[in-house]
C-alpha cells in the first residue's frame, strides 16, 4: 500500500472511531462493561487476574484513543488555520503577514497577542466597543 493510501485508511478509521468515541451510547456501553467487571468481582475473589483484566483493557484503550484523538485534533486544527488563512488572504484590509503564525513559537504568538492588544486599545473608540461587548456578554451570565 502506498503511503498516501494508508494515510487516508488511518484518517477515516481515526474519524470513525474518535465520533464513535463521543457518543452517550459509548459512554453507557463504556460504563455497563465497569459493572459488569465490578460485579463479578466476588465471583473472582477480587484476585489479581481479575483486576488485570480491566487494568490492561484500560490501558490499551486508552493507549490507542490518545493517537486517535490527536490526529482528529491536528486534522481540525490545520483545516481551521487553512480556512483562516484563506479569510486572510481574501479580505482586503486583512494583513496577510498573519498567515502561518502557528508555526511560530509560544513566546512569538503571545507577542504578537500583546502587541494587537495594545494596538487594539490605543484606537479611539475600539477598546471601548470591546469593554462594552464583553460586559453585555458576561452580565448575561
Amino acid at each position: 500500500m502506498r503511503s498516501d493510501t494508508v494515510r487516508r485508511l488511518f484518517s477515516k478509521i481515526a474519524t470513525l472511531i474518535a465520533t464513535a468515541a463521543g457518543q452517550p451510547l459509548t459512554f453507557i456501553l463504556a460504563a455497563f462493561v465497569i459493572l459488569i467487571w465490578a460485579f463479578t468481582g466476588p465471583l473472582f475473589d477480587f484476585s489479581d487476574t481479575w483486576q488485570l483484566i480491566v487494568n490492561t483493557g484500560t490501558t490499551i484503550v486508552t493507549f490507542l484513543m490518545v493517537f486517535l484523538i490527536q490526529n482528529s485534533q491536528n486534522r481540525d486544527a490545520a483545516a481551521m488555520q487553512a480556512k483562516l488563512d484563506e479569510l486572510l488572504r481574501a479580505v482586503d484590509k486583512a494583513r496577510e503577514q498573519f498567515i502561518g503564525i502557528e508555526h511560530l513559537t509560544d513566546k512569538q504568538i503571545e507577542l504578537i497577542r500583546a502587541a494587537l492588544e495594545r494596538h487594539a486599545k490605543e484606537q479611539k473608540g475600539k477598546q471601548k466597543t470591546a469593554d462594552d461587548t464583553v460586559d453585555r456578554l458576561l452580565d448575561r451570565f
